[in-house]
């Protein structure tokens, strides 16, 4: 005789942990937000030219679109957990050819600016390259191709203009070097006082951000850098991930270098001596990763209007380039350590109360 049992009951559901919610305060972009409005006010109560439309905020929003663009170059590749040491020789090669195209062929201020683009994403493509075959760390792949890069520019240079710049100065560039569209006029009605490089830069923000958070090669990008092994076993070709991230790279320091070349009025060989801190400060600063697997390119933006505006209020409180550089690096670092105090004590708050 068979005795029926009776099927088991189902398990009972696992509790799953609470779910750690950080308060609205602890968010790094809100942190840098009212960091870059204290500062404002307290420059502008300084010193009434701070705010100036013509002579300090104009030139400081242009300011600002370079330096945006600079840090959206080192995210590309900090969103793998890797390095480019080589961001302002790829900005300063690329504006060569820019210079070089212009000077020679008289091409337009577009064409010139494309050919720029696709040398920097060249070279940016050929650095991941060399990683992804060799294996070598990107710092020291990127820091040997500074020095190389260092002095092919000042031979290029030297052969092309003496060692100078380019004194070409095509179609268009005036424009985007002293016009805002307060300057542009219908009828009564004229735009804002906003230089015309900040759509640009404002362009590459949004083009970054979409693809990172909608398009397949961004999001496989961002796997690759927060588990290369996970990655490669669900079949993401994360050799050709690496490669694409340090192309844009390259061309995101092109497209830096062009900016300031438009904002000097000249296309010189010393474009992109300063883009290497501060191509680092903007990222880390919004909260990205050094790591790899998470980027704001929101935080980044406001990271480098952060170090803008403390160097355009210094700056005009008339500290000198030693002062300058001493005051901006205390001012960051205690950036930093306060806004890494204000995440572990969110962290801590949220544990407790879970």
């Amino acid at each position: 005789m068979k005795t029926e049992t009776a099927p088991a009951a189902p398990p009972a559901a696992e509790a799953r942990p609470p779910t750690r919610v950080l308060p609205v305060w602890a968010n790094p972009r809100l942190g840098l937000l009212i960091v870059v409005a204290a500062l404002v006010v307290l420059f502008s109560s300084l010193t009434p030219a701070f705010l100036d439309p013509r002579l300090t905020l104009a030139p400081l929003q242009a300011d600002i679109s370079v330096y945006v663009v600079v840090g959206l170059a080192q995210l590309a590749v900090l969103s793998l957990g890797h390095m480019n040491m080589a961001v302002g020789r790829m900005a300063a090669l690329s504006t060569f050819a820019m210079g070089l195209v212009y000077d020679r062929l008289g091409v337009p201020l577009l064409v010139g600016l494309l050919v720029g683009l696709a040398v920097g994403a060249g070279i940016g493509a050929l650095a991941g390259l060399l990683i992804a075959k060799t294996g070598v760390n990107s710092f020291v792949v990127t820091l040997a191709l500074d020095f190389g890069l260092l002095g092919l520019v000042t031979i290029l240079y030297t052969w092309a203009t003496g060692g100078v710049s380019f004194a070409v100065q095509p179609s268009g560039l005036s424009a985007l070097r002293f016009d805002t569209f307060a300057d542009y006029c219908m009828g009564d009605v004229c735009g804002p006082r906003i230089p015309l490089v900040v759509p640009i830069a404002v362009a590459a923000a949004l083009g970054v951000g979409l693809l990172f958070r909608h398009a397949r090669l961004g999001r496989e990008i961002l796997m690759t850098g927060s588990n290369t092994v996970a990655a490669e076993l669900s079949g993401i070709p994360t050799h050709r991930r690496i490669v694409a991230a340090h192309a844009v790279s390259g061309l995101l320091a092109a497209l830096a270098g062009f900016l300031l070349a438009a904002n000097n009025g000249a296309f010189s060989a010393n474009i992109g001596e300063s883009f290497l801190l501060p191509s680092f400060l903007a990222p880390v600063l919004g909260g990205t990763l050094l790591a790899g697997g998470a980027v704001s390119v929101l935080g980044t933006a406001l990271g480098a209007t952060l170090t803008q505006v403390i160097y355009k209020g210094l700056n005009l409180l008339q500290f000198s380039l030693e002062e300058l550089k001493l005051y901006i690096g205390l001012v960051l670092l205690a950036a930093l350590s306060l806004d890494r105090l204000r995440a572990v004590i969110a962290e801590r708050r949220a544990v407790s109360t879970s």
